[in-house]
């Protein structure tokens, strides 16, 4: 009967040891909350991660997962202890700056159809590369903690119920080479400042952003371009546009309440294999130089107020698969284009052709003509007029008039004297 108390006091010595020896030091430690996602019973202490970083992520991992709301296809559903390279949509690599040390590298949730928000935490991912969780439901803002992602390459947030204003941590990320905030509730002005960032891809369409396109758009370095469906205010495509010649590859720019011509130095832009500025409000005719791009394949300047000709240099492209140009008001069209292998002229001004507009539509349009497109503020300036031409050289004073001298008067011979001959007498 003595040794019950015995047992029960060894018992308690024991667990009072481990307490002390082992887990309250890394509770103080690490200073976590005392919850674990992956188990209705409660309070859980973390588990012993040797590596630093790896603890991070974990810290990090659980707060995402404590967030999330729904996730009805279990994609989460092992996000349970600590081994987070096993988790699913984690990958884990060597550190850039220790190959010796793993770290979580990337994440990818993408598809998944989780809802949530976005937690602080996920600045703790430190050496994160990859951030992809586009087609999903997340909503509220990009928490400004990411600033601590100095290594961040990719950033994909596509297709979610994110909102706010344009994202100004974006412009805190040294390594960022791929932008997509596409399809979300963002919205008020754009910062001219993110034209130049060194980016490689920008998406930021779909949303309900206000701005102008700024006279820096040119600095971009981008080779994908996709502004489309947000209001660009009427503005017109800068000068500066057509620097980009060098490394843009395609540009979409449907819907955005774009004004004004295509200035001739739209040939420039002769690495581009997709130019889509459909359903905007763009006048004018089609430049000529248009036939310069030689690597476009797809062109589509449908639902504007083009007109006059369409140049034949476009349609002999030597890559040019799909010209739709519908919804316009063009009068001509050369028979090379009819025989492109996806082309679209339906609603225009060309006779002989199915489908066009009513003959009064198209004598209506003729009303606004000839256009300025000097007007709209983003045509190249006229060159200057050349300078009057200099007066001419005063001519030399002419020599003074010497008069010439009189004549002298005509000779006269003097008459010979009047002498009688001597009579002679005989």
């Amino acid at each position: 009967m003595r040794e019950q108390p015995f047992f029960f006091q060894s018992r308690v010595l024991v667990s009072c040891f481990i307490f002390f020896l082992v887990l309250l030091p890394q509770a103080f430690t690490h200073n976590i909350p005392l919850i674990n996602p992956c188990s209705n019973r409660g309070p859980h202490w973390p588990p012993l991660i040797a590596n630093p970083r790896l603890f991070k992520a974990y810290k990090a991992l659980q707060a995402l997962k404590f967030t999330i709301t729904s996730d009805p296809n279990g994609f989460t559903s092992n996000w349970c202890g600590p081994h987070v390279c096993n988790y699913t949509g984690v990958f884990c690599a060597q550190a850039l700056d220790n190959p010796y040390v793993l770290t979580v590298a990337g994440i990818d949730l993408n598809r998944a159809n989780i809802a949530g928000y976005l937690p602080v935490e996920l600045g703790l991912l430190t050496d994160l590369a990859l951030f992809h969780i586009n087609s999903n439901r997340f909503e509220g803002q990009l928490p400004k903690s990411l600033n601590c992602l100095k290594l961040l390459h990719e950033l994909d947030v596509s297709n979610n119920k994110l909102s706010g204003e344009f994202p100004s941590v974006i412009f805190t990320l040294p390594s960022l080479k791929f932008l997509d905030i596409r399809f979300n509730e963002f919205y008020g002005d754009v910062p001219t400042q993110l034209f130049d960032l060194n980016l490689d891809a920008l998406f930021i369409n779909n949303n309900k952003f206000r701005f102008r396109l700024p006279e820096n758009i040119g600095n971009s370095q981008v080779s994908v371009l996709v502004l489309a469906n947000n209001d660009l205010q009427g503005s017109c495509l800068p000068p500066s546009f057509y620097k980009m010649g060098k490394t843009l590859h395609e540009v979409i720019l449907t819907n955005s309440q774009l004004s004004g011509c295509l200035n001739r130095e739209v040939g420039l832009l002769n690495q581009l294999t997709v130019f889509d500025v459909s359903f905007n409000n763009l006048v004018g005719s089609l430049p000529e130089t248009i036939g310069d791009m030689k690597s476009l394949e797809h062109l589509n300047i449908a639902n504007n107020k083009f007109s006059g000709y369409i140049p034949e240099s476009i349609c002999r492209l030597p890559n040019l698969e799909n010209f739709t140009y519908s919804y316009n008001f063009f009068s001509g069209e050369p028979p090379v284009c009819l025989k492109l292998q996806e082309f679209d002229d339906r609603e225009n001004c060309l006779p002989l052709r199915p489908m066009q507009r009513s003959p009064a539509e198209c004598k209506s349009s003729l009303s606004s003509y000839p256009i300025n497109c000097a007007s709209f503020g983003c045509s190249p300036p006229s060159p200057p007029p050349p300078p009057p031409p200099s007066p001419p050289p005063p001519s030399p004073p002419p020599p003074p008039y010497v008069y010439p001298s009189p004549p002298p008067p005509p000779y006269v011979y003097p008459s010979p004297p009047c002498t009688f001959p001597t009579p002679v007498h005989y």
